[in-house]
C-alpha cells in the first residue's frame, strides 16, 4: 500500500470531506508494492507501474450537493450580496438581457438538466411575474465559436429556447462593431468594449459556472462579452509572465487587468452576478473507480477497469472521440451566490478551493500529468496539438497555489498521442498557426509582434467566427500564450507516448515512445535521487504548494 505523507487530523467523517487542512491523505509516496496508476492518455487511459518514491496527489471527494438547488437559487436572488433582492430592481418597462457561460465548462459536460438551465428556468420566471418583457439571452463566447443551436438547446433548456430563440437567444459576435460599445479606459489605459446590449441595459445577469478559481468575478463580463480590442491588453505574453498562478487570482496579472475592466463595466451598467459552485464528481455509476486510489481498488474496480480499457481499445478514433463527447458527467451544485460582483465571488472562491484545494510539501524535480480528451476549447470537437500545450503547460502546469509543484528548471512529462490532427470547422486559424507561425519561432513575443495583427484581421477568419462555427483567428495565440509562464520556469518538456515526434519537435518539446522512457530522460542527470510528482487527473485537484 501506498503510505501518507502525514497523519489525518481526528476529525470526524463528515468534518474529513470538507476540511482541506486535513486532506494529507490525499498525497501518498509510492513503494515497490504499490499498484499501477492510471493517467490520462488522450481518449485512452493509461495503467502505468511509477517508480518507487514517487508522489501521487489525488482529488479530494465531492462536497456534499445542496439538497434543493432550485429553492437555493431562489433563496440566493432573495437575498443577495451588497445588492437589493432581483424582484426589487424589476419594473415593466426595463430592458434587461441576461448573458451565459458557453460550454467550455464544466468538463465534460453535465447531466441534463444543466445548472444554467436550472438558474435560468428561476430567472426568467421572476422576470415574467414582474412583468420585464424586453429580455434578451446572449451567450458570453467572446472569441470562442459560435455553439450549435442542439448545443445551446441543451444547455439553456426547452423552455428558454423554444421561447427566445433565434431571436432574443444568440451567441455574442465580437466582429459587429455596430453592436459593440466602448464604454472608456481604466487607469492603465486598457479599452473597455462590451455588447451593445449588454451596455445599454437597465440590468445585466451574469450567469456565472465555477469550476476552477479562474472562473468568474469581474472576468465573466470584462472577458465573456468582450471583443479583440479590450482582450488584447490581458490575454498576452507580457501580461501572462507575471501571473504567479492562474489558480490563485490575487496573484494573477490577468485577473488584476480584468478586475480593472469589469469595475469600469460596473460603473457604466447595473451588474447583477449569479455564480454557481459544482463539485467534481466527474464520474459516477460503472466509471466511479476512476475517481479512487489504486491501491484502494476492488476486485470489481480492477474488472470494470479492465473492460473499460479493451472497450476503448476496441472502437475506432472517431467512435471512440464520439462516445466521449456524449458522455455527461454526475456534477452536482455545492453553492450559488448572486448581487454585486466581487462580494458573490469571494464567496463562490472559497467554495471552489474548499472542493480542489489539498496541502502538497515542497517542490520536485519531475511532474507528469496526463492530458485528457477534453479541454475547454475542443467541446465536441479534436484536442489539437497547440490544444494540448494549452492544457498541459497553460492549466495542469498550473494547479496550484504559492508556487508550481516542480522546481525551476525542472521537467514537465505530458502524456498525448500529439498527433497532427485539428478541426477544420472549428479550429482554422490553428491549422496556420502550427504549420506556418511556429515553424518560424515558438517565442511568445516574437509570434505576438509578427503575426498576431494579421490572424486577428484576416477576412476569412472572421468570417468563419461569425458566420461558421471557428474561433476566432487570434484564439491560437492566446493559447500558446496561455503556457508562457511554464516555459519561462520549467527546462524541458517531454511528450510521453508522441505517435508524432515532428509535432513535440514543432512545440520545442523531446518526444518520447513511452513513459518509461520519458521518465529516463527526464532523470538521466539526477539519477534515483530525482523526485517525482504525479497530478492525478481527472478529476481536477488544486495543490497548495509550501
Amino acid at each position: 500500500m501506498a503510505r501518507p505523507e502525514g497523519k489525518l487530523k481526528e476529525l470526524k467523517t463528515a468534518e474529513l470531506r470538507h476540511e482541506p487542512g486535513a486532506r494529507r491523505d490525499l498525497v501518498v509516496t509510492l513503494n515497490r508494492r504499490s499498484a499501477p496508476r492510471l493517467i490520462a492518455y488522450g481518449d485512452d487511459f493509461w495503467y502505468e507501474k511509477l517508480p518507487a518514491g514517487t508522489r501521487v496527489i489525488y482529488p479530494p471527494p465531492p462536497l456534499e450537493p445542496l439538497a434543493d438547488p432550485d429553492a437555493a437559487i431562489r433563496y440566493a436572488l432573495l437575498r443577495p450580496e451588497n445588492a437589493d433582492p432581483l424582484f426589487a430592481q424589476l419594473n415593466p418597462n426595463m430592458r434587461v438581457t441576461i448573458a451565459i457561460d458557453d460550454i467550455s465548462l464544466p468538463l465534460p459536460q453535465m447531466r441534463r438538466p444543466d445548472i444554467r438551465e436550472r438558474a435560468l428556468n428561476i430567472v426568467l420566471q421572476t422576470l415574467a411575474d414582474y412583468g420585464v418583457d424586453d429580455v434578451h439571452l446572449i451567450i458570453a463566447t467572446s472569441l470562442h465559436r459560435r455553439m450549435t443551436e442542439a448545443e445551446i438547446r441543451r444547455m439553456v433548456g426547452e423552455r428558454a429556447f423554444k421561447q427566445f430563440w433565434p431571436e432574443r437567444l444568440y451567441n455574442f459576435d465580437a466582429e459587429n462593431r455596430a453592436e459593440l460599445a466602448l464604454l472608456g479606459k481604466t487607469e492603465h489605459g486598457e479599452e473597455v468594449w462590451l455588447s451593445r446590449r449588454a451596455a445599454e441595459s437597465d440590468l445585466l445577469l451574469y450567469l456565472n459556472i465555477n469550476l476552477v478559481p479562474m472562473d468568474g468575478g469581474h472576468k465573466s463580463v470584462a472577458v465573456g462579452l468582450a471583443p479583440y480590442q479590450s482582450l488584447r491588453h490581458h490575454h498576452n505574453p507580457a501580461t501572462l509572465r507575471q501571473c504567479n498562478s492562474y489558480m490563485d487570482p490575487t496573484r494573477s496579472a490577468l485577473h488584476h487587468s480584468a478586475n480593472r475592466m469589469g469595475r469600469l463595466v460596473n460603473q457604466h451598467v447595473n451588474v447583477f452576478s449569479i455564480e454557481t459552485a459544482i463539485n467534481n464528481q466527474m464520474y459516477g455509476g460503472m466509471l466511479d473507480f476512476l475517481q479512487k486510489n489504486e491501491d484502494r481498488f476492488s476486485d470489481w474496480d480492477r474488472m470494470r477497469l479492465k473492460g473499460f480499457r479493451w472497450t476503448l481499445g476496441n472502437l475506432s478514433e472517431p467512435l471512440r472521440r464520439q462516445v466521449l463527447n456524449q458522455y455527461a458527467a454526475p456534477y452536482s451544485m455545492t453553492g450559488v451566490w448572486a448581487g454585486e460582483t466581487d462580494a458573490v465571488h469571494r464567496k463562490a472562491l472559497a467554495r471552489v478551493f474548499q472542493q480542489y484545494a489539498v496541502p502538497v510539501k515542497g517542490q520536485s524535480d519531475v511532474l507528469i500529468v496526463g492530458v485528457p480528451y477534453i479541454c475547454p476549447y475542443n467541446v465536441n470537437s479534436v484536442m489539437n496539438p497547440v490544444l494540448v500545450q494549452s492544457t498541459g503547460l497553460g492549466y495542469l502546469f498550473n494547479m496550484f497555489r504559492g508556487k508550481p509543484l516542480v522546481r525551476e528548471g525542472g521537467t514537465v512529462i505530458i502524456c498525448h498521442p500529439l498527433r497532427d490532427q485539428f478541426h477544420p470547422e472549428h479550429h482554422p486559424s490553428y491549422i496556420e498557426f502550427f504549420h506556418r507561425c511556429l515553424r518560424e519561432t515558438t517565442e511568445a513575443t516574437e509570434l505576438e509582434r509578427n503575426f498576431e495583427a494579421e490572424f486577428a484581421r484576416n477576412p476569412t477568419y472572421v468570417h468563419m467566427y461569425r458566420y461558421g462555427h471557428a474561433y476566432h483567428g487570434v484564439h491560437p495565440f492566446y493559447m500558446w500564450y496561455w503556457g508562457e509562464p511554464a516555459r519561462q520556469h520549467v527546462g524541458r518538456v517531454i511528450a510521453a507516448g508522441c505517435e508524432e515526434p515532428e509535432v513535440a519537435a514543432r512545440m520545442g518539446w523531446e518526444a518520447a515512445d513511452t513513459l518509461d522512457e520519458a521518465i529516463a530522460m527526464a532523470t538521466s542527470d539526477l539519477g534515483r535521487s530525482a523526485s517525482i510528482t504525479y497530478l492525478h487527473l481527472p478529476p481536477l485537484v488544486i495543490a497548495d504548494v509550501e
